[in-house]
């Protein structure tokens, strides 16, 4: 398998704050997440299929975020304003963590029994090396900004949802996860800001919604369904009805805002935090940026940010 070609940002030395970040400002943190050999990537015991979506999901993290760091620096060449630029760099510095984090993980996934999925990640990084050679910068923009507007909808359905989708998981990926997904709402209106200052219009815009988040399931999907075959289960109908169900809860919850990003007028600064993802910044931020893994208790029938002053 071949490496992520790209230029992406080197981890920044953004110094952690000692008070509560204001709503909105962006913070680089190196957690020291682990992914030791005894994580089972059927990390919800009880639910291989939703595993394996998250799975599905992680492997397109180091090839989906390199582009969109790389897409990032090259329209600052045109941005003028230093606030936009200082919230671009603070979203590149951000999804560098990102990459490097699931790249990891999805190292243990191919080394837990699914090998396979190399071809998958191949498959990605030749789809993107295409849309860098062939697509304008607007166009990659679009994509970017599309993307972050899905994730908003992702995050959404999977904070409020976290009783039932992380219930009895394994804490290490569930706190990953959530952890990954708080930062999306951080930098949420970052590629929105970058593309209508370097490429403005709406119609690119308005189509990086669709191509940005269809391109990316699209990978995830073949991913979890690579893993699924590898299980025996991709042919076993209660399995398939247990993917059903996730996908249908996924897709109810996640194209609204689709549909919303797409409009005129959107700006997703008025797409609302979830309280339990600004509990998380802030718990965070009032322990000082501890170098510690945050792990939500999985056994809790509430999921309180891990952070005692949240409890």
């Amino acid at each position: 398998m071949n490496e992520p070609n790209s230029r992406t940002e080197p981890e920044s030395d953004t110094a952690r704050p000692k008070s509560a970040p204001k709503p909105g400002e962006i913070v680089v943190r190196h957690i020291p997440f682990e992914f030791p050999d005894v994580i089972d990537p059927h990390w919800k015991p009880d639910e291989p299929e939703w595993s394996h979506m998250i799975n599905g999901a992680s492997l397109t993290m180091p090839y989906l975020e390199p582009f969109l760091i790389d897409t990032m620096r090259e329209a600052l060449e045109r941005v003028e304003d230093e606030h936009v630029r200082t919230e671009a760099k603070g979203f590149m510095a951000q999804e560098g963590q990102h990459y490097r984090q699931h790249r990891r993980y999805n190292e243990l996934l191919k080394a837990k029994g699914y090998p396979e999925l190399a071809e998958v990640e191949d498959a990605m990084q030749a789809s993107y090396e295409r849309i860098n050679a062939r697509r304008s910068l607007a166009f990659r923009m679009g994509y970017t900004a599309g993307f972050e507007s899905m994730t908003l909808g992702v995050t959404h359905w999977i904070v409020h949802q976290r009783h039932d989708l992380f219930r009895g998981a394994d804490p290490r990926v569930s706190s990953f996860v959530l952890w990954h997904l708080v930062e999306e709402t951080e930098h949420k209106r970052v590629a929105f800001d970058v593309y209508q200052a370097a490429c403005p219009g709406y119609w690119m815009r308005a189509l990086g919604v669709f191509t940005g988040s269809f391109h990316v399931m699209a990978y995830s999907r073949r991913g979890y369904v690579a893993m699924l075959k590898k299980d025996g289960l991709w042919h076993d109908w209660r399995s398939r009805l247990r993917l059903w169900r996730r996908v249908a809860q996924f897709g109810v919850a996640v194209l609204p805002f689709l549909l919303r990003s797409a409009l005129p007028g959107h700006d997703p600064t008025r797409e609302p935090d979830p309280d339990w993802v600004r509990a998380w910044i802030d718990g965070y931020a009032a322990e000082g940026g501890a170098e510690r893994v945050p792990l939500i208790d999985t056994t809790s029938a509430e999921m309180p940010p891990p952070f005692a002053q949240s409890a």
